[in-house]
């Protein structure tokens, strides 16, 4: 019986940094822009979440996804 526990990985990736970063900051202006009553940029806002979402995924698809090609694993 081993003691390592396997890692997943999950989020250590440029693919992950970047959409977690772009949905951030969406979610933070489309919170403001709630507050003050602006709904044109909390509904860019949202369209802003979504693209998150989607350059998270081809980021992924493109090899810069947990376990992809063109990422190199680092050591804990």
């Amino acid at each position: 019986m081993s003691t390592e526990t396997a890692d997943p990985g999950h989020g250590h990736s440029p693919a992950a940094w970047t959409a977690v970063t772009i949905m951030l900051i969406a979610f933070v202006i489309g919170t403001v822009a709630f507050f003050l009553d602006v709904q044109w940029l909390v509904w860019a806002c949202a369209v802003l979440l979504v693209v998150g979402l989607l350059v998270g995924w081809i980021l992924a698809r493109a090899g810069y996804g947990v376990g992809g090609d063109k990422v190199t694993p680092k050591e804990h």
